[in-house]
Order: C-alpha cells, then sequence, then structure tokens
C-alpha cells in the first residue's frame, strides 16, 4: 500500500480558523497600542512647548509671548521659541498640528493638538 503525505480539508481548515482568531484578537491590540503611541507623543511634545513658552514669557514679558502667532507653522512664532522648522516634527505629528491656545498670567501656555496629519 502507498502511504499518502500531506493535510486534510479538516486539517487546513482548524489551521485556518486558528490563525483568524488570532488576527481577530491581535488587530484591536494593535489599535490600542498606536493609539497610546500618539497620546505620548502629543503629549511629550506639547509639554516641550509648553515649556518653551515659559522660558519666552521670562525672557520677555506675557504680554510679549501673548502676542505671538498661535500657529506653531508661522515661523516667526518657531523661532521666538527657539524651534528648527523640524524639530517639532514627529511619527504622527507634524508643527502645524500644534498651537498655542492661551498663555496665562503666569506664563503657563495651554496647547491644543489636532488630529495627526501624518498617517
Amino acid at each position: 500500500m502507498k502511504s499518502k503525505k500531506g493535510f486534510t480539508l479538516v486539517e487546513l481548515m482548524v489551521v485556518i480558523l486558528i490563525v483568524g482568531i488570532l488576527a481577530a484578537v491581535a488587530i484591536p491590540l494593535m489599535q490600542g497600542r498606536i493609539d497610546k503611541a500618539k497620546w505620548s507623543e502629543a503629549n511629550a511634545t506639547a509639554g516641550t512647548i509648553r515649556t518653551a513658552v515659559r522660558a519666552y514669557c521670562a525672557e520677555t514679558s506675557v504680554a510679549t509671548a501673548s502676542a505671538l502667532a498661535p500657529a506653531l507653522s508661522d515661523a516667526g512664532t518657531r523661532a521666538a521659541l527657539g524651534f528648527a522648522l523640524t524639530d517639532l516634527e514627529g511619527t504622527y505629528f507634524a508643527t502645524g498640528d500644534y498651537s498655542i491656545s492661551n498663555i496665562n498670567a503666569n506664563g503657563i501656555a495651554e496647547i491644543t493638538v489636532q488630529s495627526g496629519s501624518k498617517p
């Protein structure tokens, strides 16, 4: 008698089912990690901007800092705060995604982050 080697259709279907279940579980987990990475990047960059605004307020005045253009894509604002063109570029967010919403009397800035323009 000849011995046949290979997989039966049932064995292949079971493997496909297991791979499908693993993919269904893994994809949402990975999406959660990506969202967490985006939040971390935005939070870290906003902190850097906030620190730069406080330093600028200490060197000049809150009134001068409040007169800055809110968009960090503005070259004058970036230069005043000491950022180069690509300093605020990240994996998920570009420089234009950040803006200074408000600077209070103590020189503490409120930073707004728009949804990431990078995929």
